[in-house]
């Protein structure tokens, strides 16, 4: 076997670059890093210690249709605060699902990007329950 680190990034396909980048980059205001000069658009953003890689592809689909459905491939970003980042999603008018209560042990919200990746916000519970007492 051999001895793993951490998950360096995780790569999303994306259909348009331009309504991608102000989704994570203003929207969610996921800080963007320079990128190598691949023949192909896209655009990286560093996230705590792990990476966000996006790549266009206009053939990308996603095997998601309609509503959101937490049981689907998603990523996932532990935040600060389950409240703010609720009131600011919804401030946003993003669509969510909230799940405060989930068995995993995480508060987590759930959104989609313009393309329909799935995204996971996510809290330990007890911090929120300590936080609501």
């Amino acid at each position: 076997m051999f001895e793993m680190e951490s998950i360096h990034h995780v790569s999303l396909s994306i259909t348009n670059l331009e309504r991608a980048k102000y989704f994570y980059g203003t929207i969610l205001g996921f800080q963007e890093i320079k990128r190598p000069d691949f023949d192909f658009p896209g655009a990286w953003y560093q996230i705590g210690n792990q990476q966000l890689h996006l790549i266009v592809h206009p053939a990308s689909d996603t095997l998601r249709e309609g509503d959101i459905q937490t049981k689907d491939g998603h990523f996932a970003i532990r935040v600060k605060d389950y409240e703010k980042t609720l009131q600011y999603l919804k401030n946003k008018e993003i669509e969510i699902v909230e799940k405060p209560n989930s068995d995993s042990g995480f508060a987590q919200i759930f959104c989609m990007d313009p393309d329909r990746n799935l995204i996971e916000l996510n809290v330990d519970q007890a911090m929120l329950r300590q936080k609501n007492d």
